[in-house]
């Protein structure tokens, strides 16, 4: 046996040595198509229509995969037509070798429209490496609230199920409240009412906005009780993210994810001028419009990953202007302080670090 791998190890040497290891994954993906020399890549299983235009794909992953801390996100990585796209998704760790990718088909999404429509068993998706700090690592006993509008359940239910198998979901108080606009958008909804039922100190409600229920507001802030002492989770739309950071303030600890953002609309139009300055350069972007994409258009290329503000990949210093964090409205005039690009946008003159 210990031979064995010695000769498995030296044949890895020398074929990465000698050959470049995308020939080799060529070769090996020909035996199987999850088999790679460096690539977490995973193989879709099962499919399962989870709720209205929202899909959940079991995957078998390869020794590579990387699995992060329930709540956080992964990098996945689809060819479609010969393009490569990068998004980002909660998952959900089944067991050792399986997880659940679940994506909700949005508007002009291609690659949501791919995965809901046109994934199928056998299908490869590769997997970058976990991000996020949207965990339960430092809650405690103290009593949980989530907060989840439309797709932003996936790391909910992602944080229930490891509390779930770890045998922990009856060790504190947990309330998940979920908003969806229609009765058929809910995913997960037997499940949770499973847990519901299981567990004494777990509680969940869903609200169906285009059939009467209101959106989060502070009926819903004092009917979760005193978190002063809590953990508030919240994910969805920037609006929603922005109200619950409005009500629950005072929450021992709050965190926010936002999975599409708004223009807060401050009553101006027209462009601003952002200064490079490692690219010794300065172009004009429109107001209103994140400075990822202001630059994007303008053909540089920054750094970036989930275009949502949770992996930092596109941070960079701010050296002097104002921005307008595109998830909460608020503005920041600090010089020298980090500076998200993929959600804020410029409301003056801004130099950076770039």
């Amino acid at each position: 046996m210990q031979m064995t791998e010695k000769r498995s190890s030296l044949f890895k040497e020398f074929a990465e040595g000698v050959i470049d290891r995308h020939t080799v994954n060529f070769w090996l993906q020909k035996l199987n198509p999850v088999w790679s020399v460096h690539q977490a890549l995973g193989k879709i299983v099962q499919i399962h229509q989870a709720a209205a235009d929202t899909v959940s794909l079991t995957l078998q992953t390869n020794r590579h995969f990387q699995a992060g801390q329930a709540g956080q996100h992964h990098p996945v990585f689809v060819s479609i037509e010969g393009v490569r796209y990068e998004r980002n998704y909660s998952l959900t760790q089944l067991d050792a070798h399986h997880v659940l990718l679940t994506v909700k088909k949005t508007d002009k999404g291609k690659v949501s429209h791919w995965l809901t429509e046109q994934a199928k068993t056998g299908d490869i998706l590769e997997f970058g490496q976990p991000y996020g700090d949207m965990t339960l690592q430092q809650a405690g006993t103290d009593p949980v609230l989530l907060l989840a509008a439309g797709s932003g359940i996936t790391p909910m239910y992602s944080l229930l199920n490891d509390l779930h198998q770890k045998k922990q979901l009856f060790q504190k108080k947990i309330k998940l409240l979920y908003w969806v606009k229609h009765y058929a958008d809910v995913a997960f909804k037997q499940q949770f009412e499973q847990w519901a039922e299981q567990y004494s100190d777990f509680s969940c409600e869903f609200f169906y906005t285009q059939e009467g229920d209101s959106r989060i507001n502070e009926t819903h802030h004092a009917a979760a009780g005193d978190m002063q002492s809590g953990t508030v989770f919240a994910c969805g739309p920037s609006g929603f993210s922005a109200e619950v950071e409005k009500l629950f303030t005072h929450a021992a600890r709050l965190k926010t994810e936002s999975f599409s953002l708004s223009q807060f609309d401050g009553g101006e139009t027209g462009f601003v001028n952002v200064t490079l300055i490692r690219s010794d350069r300065t172009v004009a972007i429109p107001k209103g419009q994140s400075i990822l994409v202001g630059l994007e258009q303008q053909n540089i290329k920054p750094a970036h990953g989930c275009r949502m503000g949770v992996c930092h990949k596109c941070v960079c210093s701010k050296v002097q202007g104002t921005t307008q964090d595109m998830a909460n409205g608020k503005h920041h005039h600090e010089p020298g302080s980090a500076l998200k690009i993929c959600v804020n946008s410029a409301q003056t003159d801004l130099v950076i670090d770039l």
